[in-house]
């Protein structure tokens, strides 16, 4: 019966060690120097002049970052696997320990993904991807609406420019991924559209209604989706934070009532 609270302790003595801002700001410090290491072992003047130094430093380096999440396993036991954010700081470390030989070779480049750590350690990253993923229902529904968008106008751009243009209309895969490159800009003007208008010359309608549509208004809706998600989800910590202050309020306003009320029984011990 007694050992439950000891084991409670300590793990929330771990769990304050590994959270406080000056270990999570050193721990940021290290992913920025470890992006570095990575970074500059794609120079091969240096790494054969600093090469075995550079090993040991990230060989370092991720031993702490295996020492951290050891420790949070620690305090937190099962639930740490609960957290997404927190499979995310495994997965990405857990990688630098597969044998990269062989047909795993590819994965001593997935190193890099060890910087990808500082969205969980940077909190204006973390609610930056997090109304990101929050947005993807909406984003899905402007995907649909551009692949219809897609749709419509590669069956009209084939049906019409197919005969003359084979090798950017000649079916509606090739049209799709032309119109693509027009809704990216690439080129579209002298690339596409000019050429086309010399045996259409209408052809430039066709082409500045898509570009309205799928650039400017589609992309424009991508971005409204993703600033609301953002938006919402701020506004959702303000009421929480809100609704935190609010209950402290009460509770200190009950406080001062029950000592008021304990000082007038004091004073008047017959009532």
């Amino acid at each position: 019966m007694q050992s439950t609270p000891k084991t409670a302790t300590w793990r929330d003595r771990i769990e304050q060690f590994i959270t406080h801002h000056v270990v999570q700001n050193f721990l940021v410090f290290l992913i920025v120097v470890n992006a570095a290491i990575l970074g500059i072992e794609t120079n091969h003047s240096v790494m054969e002049a600093w090469g075995h130094e550079l090993f040991l430093l990230d060989h370092t380096i991720l031993a702490i970052f295996i020492l951290e999440i050891v420790l949070l396993i620690a305090a937190r036991g099962f639930s740490f696997f609960k957290d997404a954010w927190c499979m995310f700081d495994f997965i990405v470390v857990g990688i630098a320990l597969v044998p990269a030989s062989g047909s795993l070779s590819v994965l001593r480049a997935l190193r890099v993904l060890r910087v990808l750590r500082l969205i969980n350690k940077v909190e204006s990253m973390r609610k930056v991807v997090g109304g990101l993923l929050s947005s993807l229902p909406g984003l899905g529904s402007v995907f649909g609406l551009i692949l219809i968008i897609f749709y419509v106008a590669s069956v009209i751009a084939t049906n019409i420019f197919r005969h003359d243009f084979p090798d950017w209309f000649g079916d509606l895969s090739t049209s799709a991924f032309t119109l693509f490159q027009v809704m990216t800009l690439e080129s579209w003007a002298d690339g596409i559209a000019r050429p086309v208008m010399e045996v259409f010359p209408y052809s430039w309608v066709f082409f500045i209604f898509f570009i309205l549509i799928a650039t400017f208004i589609i992309f424009n809706l991508f971005i409204a989706v993703i600033v609301d998600s953002i938006t919402a989800d701020k506004d959702k910590d303000h009421r929480d934070h809100h609704h935190q202050l609010t209950v402290q309020e009460e509770l200190q306003q009950l406080r001062r009532e029950l000592a008021e009320l304990r000082q007038l029984l004091i004073q008047n011990p017959s009532r």
